[in-house]
């Protein structure tokens, strides 16, 4: 499955927005928030997808960083949400304001993000709460201790998406990563590689 497509924007609308790469343009749900921090209408943009597929329906939706997109997957954890009602509450809250009303458990803030009514906030408070960090530039995802962008927060948002609790993922990841750096194997591969066994190891110590 694609990660991302970078293309020219040809269009912006609430909540969609259409992309252009090499004569294949795209149709794309995406929240405003996301929309606002692309690049202008007739400019190259890069987007972070996800493909809903159905044998109903197909869909695409889009982000304007993978940390948004972190955010996304993990409302689409809680029961009663959807990838539109996703969109309707990233679209009307920022992600630090929507981090901080679930870490504080404010279930009448909570209840005023158009989407959200009583039932549903309570079952976000339950999924969400104390789970969801931000990264340095703002949106859902993982952050070191230190506050400094991860190298391996693709590694940590692949271990949350498995169900693992994402603090403890990320403390595990920086634990592990900081222990393998040492190794002059590790530190002479690639990224990629990098991430793969640090994945890899990550998931056999949480398993147990």
């Amino acid at each position: 499955m694609f990660n991302s497509l970078t293309g020219v924007i040809t269009e912006k609308s609430a909540q969609k927005l259409c992309l252009d790469t090499h004569g294949i343009e795209w149709e794309i749900f995406s929240p405003d928030t996301s929309i606002q921090a692309l690049p202008p209408v007739g400019e190259v943009g890069r987007v972070y997808t996800w493909m809903q597929h159905s044998d109903a329906l197909m869909c695409l939706y889009g982000f304007s960083s993978a940390s948004e997109r972190i955010l996304f997957l993990d409302l689409l954890k809680v029961d009663g949400i959807g990838p539109k009602a996703a969109l309707k509450i990233m679209g009307a809250v920022s992600s630090s304001q929507l981090v901080k009303i679930l870490d504080d458990g404010n279930l009448d803030a909570l209840q005023k993000v158009p989407g959200v009514g009583k039932k549903t906030a309570a079952k976000m408070l339950l999924q969400l709460k104390g789970k969801l960090t931000l990264s340095e530039d703002g949106g859902g995802g993982s952050r070191s201790p230190q506050g400094a962008k991860s190298p391996y927060a693709d590694v940590v948002g692949a271990l949350a998406n498995m169900g693992y609790d994402r603090r403890a993922a990320e403390q595990m990841v920086a634990s592990l990563a900081q222990q393998m750096e040492g190794d002059a194997a590790f530190a002479s591969m690639g990224q990629s590689q990098k991430e793969d066994a640090l994945f890899r190891k990550a998931l056999v110590e949480m398993a147990q």
